[in-house]
């Protein structure tokens, strides 16, 4: 007999690298941006899913700092794709109580693009449902880095795992507990490096727009089938 969902025992952070627009485009014999578009229809789908089982916080890995090697012409679209979906899916947060916040380096990103993201986060900061932390211009070693220095400007800072974490892009957001990669690929990418140090992993062959939410369900049973040791033994 096939698990059920525990309802009881969802995972309160789940955080999903979203990959394989490009793989899925390309054998379907089409452009690489048609891929990018579908994967921001299954990620609306997947955020529809997580507030319909009470999961509180949901990171998704949307563009990273190592992303803008890619070709001018992806990266443009892909930033005009960001900008577009912040805009146009307002009523969608409004309706589900979702409130948006951002992790990653804002400065680096165009203006418009940076003042979209500072529009949206704020415009949804009273919403007490799921929040959504968007993933723009992230790295886990840049917020690492951006981090410790901003722990370096206080006038005494104190080197300690608790100080650096207040120091992260979102503290007060709890670490994942459970962290997908879609599209087959076995590795994190640079995803939440500091905050995963003890997430259960969760791998998926299916490319990122052939998600559905029946997907996130089958991740969640296979995550509450497992023991979670933080280092001890039980």
């Amino acid at each position: 007999m096939k698990a059920q969902l525990d309802l009881e025992r969802i995972p309160t952070h789940i955080g999903i690298i979203m990959d394989g627009n490009g793989r899925w485009a390309k054998r379907r014999g089409k452009s690489r941006t048609e891929g990018h578009l579908e994967g921001v229809k299954t990620a609306k789908k997947i955020v529809k899913k997580a507030v319909e089982i009470g999961i509180k916080y949901l990171s998704l890995y949307t563009f990273s700092t190592e992303n803008w090697k890619r070709a001018e012409e992806e990266v443009s679209f892909l930033m005009s794709l960001i900008k577009r979906y912040l805009k146009r899916e307002y009523d969608f947060y409004r309706e589900n109580k979702i409130r948006v916040v951002h992790s990653g380096n804002l400065r680096d990103l165009p203006d418009d693009i940076a003042d979209e993201i500072r529009r949206v986060v704020e415009d949804t900061a009273s919403f007490d449902g799921l929040t959504v932390n968007l993933a723009i211009n992230y790295g886990g070693r840049d917020e690492i880095v951006r981090a410790v220095r901003r722990l370096m400007r206080e006038s005494s800072p104190e080197v300690t795992e608790e100080t650096i974490k207040n120091c992260l892009d979102h503290p007060e957001i709890p670490d994942p507990d459970l962290i997908i990669r879609t599209g087959g690929e076995l590795r994190l990418s640079n995803f939440l490096l500091w905050e995963s140090a003890y997430s259960e992993l969760y791998f998926s062959n299916k490319l990122w727009p052939d998600w559905c939410g029946d997907d996130l369900e089958e991740a969640i049973i296979d995550y509450q089938g497992r023991e979670r040791r933080f280092g001890g033994v039980r």
